[in-house]
């Protein structure tokens, strides 16, 4: 058994479905349900043997320990993180908790849970934090990607506590001998992905005739990466990853924020067409938030290089099998646009008109 927290989220509900579609080994999931956390994302599981699921916080020791002490996980998948620049910026202090303390805590419990394995075991196991390429800071327009050894220099209080996180991971490694990896990864789109991100806010905006508000002059840059890929990418750095080594993992897919719509409005006319008119007639520009980095950019030649790992899909593959799995799910999408879901829109986009 692994042990998985942040599994009812976006990516790491992805790779809990993903895993047990393809591998017999169970899964313990270990998720808070906040409001980014949906179990209904899981409901396929409902009665598989493999997918025991544990609502815990992972601030919460007493309840980690005895997680640890009665499944004796061989590894340990960590996605659980407050993950949206845009709430760090309104309400830090979820994110220092959360992605600071909760991955002290949960490293602080797998340390002890390593410590009573016998030798083959201590050697097989791995704990691997997912993080993100937001903690290297803001690329120039001709500056060289990310690589694996970009200076740290986050700029906004998510990045900064993904930031915080990852050096307690590589801390723990090389003061404890804990065997950890680190993986930091690029923009994940896809199935399941909360409405308060860019490609799935857009499309659903679109489908209700609402604006599609794009930040400053819509000119950012990305590179996405989609989430099957990055979910494969993750089993192959736990299966053969080196401990202590952190790989960045990337779509080769930079685009800016206007590029991203563009291309959505395409997909929604081709698939979903208005009675009149393009869904690029709802674009609407709004102030840019604080502190918003230009650039992003991932070099993963490491991951292919040492683990032989490369995305499999393009940026335009990725985008349609997201926007049709959308279209698809209007039930989910409606699910989720709760009421605290729309007074965070109302808080965060209608003072930027």
């Amino acid at each position: 058994m692994i042990l998985v927290t942040g599994g009812a989220g976006f990516i790491g509900a992805n790779f809990v479905l993903d895993w047990l579609g393809q591998s017999g080994e169970a899964i313990l999931n270990v998720d808070k349900l906040t409001y980014a956390g949906n179990a209904s994302t899981l409901a396929s599981l409902r009665d598989h043997p493999g997918h025991v699921f544990a609502r815990v916080d992972i601030c919460d020791r007493a309840a980690l320990d005895e997680l640890f002490a009665q499944h004796r996980p061989r590894a340990v998948v960590h996605f659980a993180a407050e993950s949206h620049v845009d709430r760090s910026i309104h309400g830090p202090a979820d994110f220092i908790q959360t992605n600071l303390v909760g991955t002290f805590t949960l490293l602080e419990a797998a340390r002890q849970h390593w410590n009573t394995l016998d030798a083959d075991e201590r050697a097989a196991f791995r704990f691997l934090h997912v993080s993100t390429d937001e903690v290297f800071g803001s690329l120039g327009d001709s500056d060289a990607p990310f690589t694996e050894t970009t200076p740290y220099t986050p700029n906004s209080p998510y990045s900064a506590s993904k930031a915080g996180s990852d050096h307690l991971v590589r801390a723990w490694h090389h003061t404890y001998g804990l065997p950890t990896l680190i993986t930091n990864c690029s923009n994940n789109y896809g199935p399941n992905q909360f409405p308060e991100k860019l490609i799935p806010l857009m499309i659903a905006n679109a489908l209700a005739g609402k604006a599609l508000p794009v930040y400053g002059d819509g000119r950012n840059v990305r590179d996405w990466l989609y989430v099957g890929d990055h979910c494969s990418a993750i089993r192959e750095v736990l299966a053969r990853g080196t401990p202590g080594e952190t790989y960045n993992v990337g779509g080769w897919n930079e685009k800016t924020n206007l590029e991203v719509v563009g291309e959505l409005c395409r997909l929604l006319d081709e698939m979903k067409p208005k009675q009149a008119g393009s869904y690029r007639d709802q674009v609407t520009y709004v102030a840019d938030r604080p502190g918003h980095d230009r650039r992003y950019a991932i070099d993963a030649r490491k991951i292919e290089r040492e683990l032989g790992w490369r995305p499999v899909e393009t940026f335009e593959s990725g985008l349609a099998k997201t926007v049709r799995w959308y279209l698809d799910h209007q039930e989910w999408v409606d699910e989720v646009a709760s009421g605290a879901y729309r007074n965070w829109i109302e808080t965060n986009y209608a003072q930027r008109d």
